[in-house]
């Protein structure tokens, strides 16, 4: 409102007299509250109150869910398949995991995880908090146990393995071919499947085959992965030994190349038992003779398949193989073998470990195994058998060789320690009834001699004098 024009006194006394005040603006009248407004207005405010409350009692929950728990010690809980959240939370507050079932519930629906509790076996360390347990439960992360499979055991061993073991499930659809198992040491969670458990290790063996067969030389006498297996598999039954499976792998490696029969003691008894692995005595003259598509005394070349399942070291060893002239090998007495590249050489080898187990006998130490799946001792010097270097033993069998040198028993390949003992020829008993003379099948047995530690042909220090 604008004001009027002030007009000056005409007189002092006028001066003095006070001015009226301007008027009052008129009154204005107030717009009556919607009830609406103010419902929603009272709405909000409580809603503020209560998102205080709940945010406050949150962040009280949170502090409280990472506090640590009343465990005392480590523990081991298996989580059934049927349980829900609230099953859950009363089992770990009955096991002392938590104090506070409802708790534990609040926080797995907030935090979103009340849908991803998974049942299986958990380990719950000491003073585990509300939200470790939680954590380990919805993420899954199940205690792993582990199998070990040896390498050169037999698919029907493995199976027997794998159906020993009480936390794995179900049965197995169908026994893998030989061969096709890698042997490894496998995770896995209680309630596994062992169907599960095969076709891992059947993918790691394809996978661990075509990285191997990528690398072969291109002189191998190899022609598939398959026979690459066949090959490794011998190797694998013949020595345990890393660092003899290249010169074990080199001589069959040059059998094949000459053409000479690789006479295995292992294929005989894979030809024998299968999948059995082990005939858990000698192998008779009968049996070595035996025509079976496995024994590698009688057919040529490498076996119809695998006599075990090798592992991956196997694998390198054939086709990183030692460059070597070796043709023959005989247990040393250490754990390892005796090369030789000419018969004459391995006969003396033969002949050395026949006085290493002639000396053993002599100071009256036990045989290994005590005489159980291995070759019979020696006969004396006036029962002889053995037929010199260079000729065959009475019906034996012509064996191919390289023309130079026809090949006796007993011939290299042999992973055993008996392998050189000499053969009672066409006969199950040798004189005055005795029981044949018989090759050693201990197979990687508790019985093995190999273990053996006592001699080492390889240690000049340790290698008996020849006797003449």
């Amino acid at each position: 409102m604008s004001q009027p024009p002030r007009v000056a006194p005409r007189s002092p006394n006028e001066a003095l007299k006070p001015v009226a005040p301007p008027a009052p603006p008129p009154k204005v009248r107030k717009r009556r509250r919607s009830p609406f407004i103010a419902l929603l207005s009272g709405l909000f405010t409580t809603a503020l109150v209560l998102a205080g409350a709940l945010g406050g009692g949150i962040a009280y929950l949170d502090s409280r869910s990472k506090a640590p728990g009343p465990l005392a010690t480590d523990r081991v809980l298996i989580i059934p398949k049927e349980h829900g959240v609230t099953e859950i939370a009363d089992l770990l507050q009955r096991e002392g995991l938590i104090e506070h079932p409802w708790a534990f519930k609040v926080a797995a629906y907030t935090s979103g995880k009340a849908a991803s509790l998974k049942a299986g076996e958990y380990l719950f360390k000491a003073r585990a908090s509300q939200k470790d347990i939680l954590d380990v439960i919805a993420e899954g992360k199940a205690v792993e146990h582990s199998i070990t499979i040896p390498e050169g055991l037999t698919s029907e061993q493995i199976m027997a393995r794998l159906q020993q073991n009480e936390l794995l499930t179900g049965d197995v659809i169908q026994l893998p071919r030989e061969g096709a198992i890698l042997p490894d040491t496998y995770k896995f969670q209680r309630g596994s499947t062992r169907q599960a458990i095969v076709d891992r290790m059947t993918r790691d063996q394809r996978r661990i085959l075509n990285e191997v067969w990528a690398k072969r030389p291109a002189d191998l006498p190899i022609k598939t992965p398959q026979e690459l297996v066949i090959l490794a598999s011998i190797v694998e039954k013949e020595t345990g030994r890393a660092d003899e499976r290249p010169r074990v792998a080199g001589v069959f490696i040059n059998r094949l190349n000459r053409k000479m029969k690789l006479q295995s003691d292992p294929t005989i008894v894979y030809g024998l038992v299968g999948g059995k692995g082990t005939l858990g005595r000698g192998i008779t003259r009968p049996e070595i003779t035996q025509a079976t598509p496995y024994n590698t005394y009688v057919i040529e070349g490498l076996p119809p398949g695998p006599i075990a399942n090798p592992g991956r070291a196997a694998l390198e060893a054939v086709v990183n193989h030692s460059r070597t002239k070796d043709l023959y090998f005989v247990a040393d007495g250490s754990g390892g073998h005796a090369f030789a590249e000419t018969l004459e050489q391995h006969n003396r080898n033969v002949a050395r470990w026949r006085q290493v187990e002639s000396a053993r006998r002599e100071s009256g130490r036990p045989a290994v195994d005590g005489g159980v799946d291995r070759a019979e001792p020696p006969p004396g010097p006036d029962q002889r058998t053995e037929a010199p270097a260079g000729a065959r033993p009475q019906n034996q069998a012509a064996t191919a060789s390289d023309g130079d040198e026809p090949e006796t028993f007993p011939v290299p390949g042999n992973r055993r320690a008996a392998a050189g003992q000499p053969v009672q020829a066409g006969a199950a008993t040798g004189p005055a009834g005795t029981r044949a003379r018989a090759f050693d099948a201990s197979e990687g047995t508790a019985r093995d001699p190999l273990l053996n530690k006592t001699f080492d042909l390889n240690s000049p220090k340790q290698v008996p004098q020849l006797k003449p």
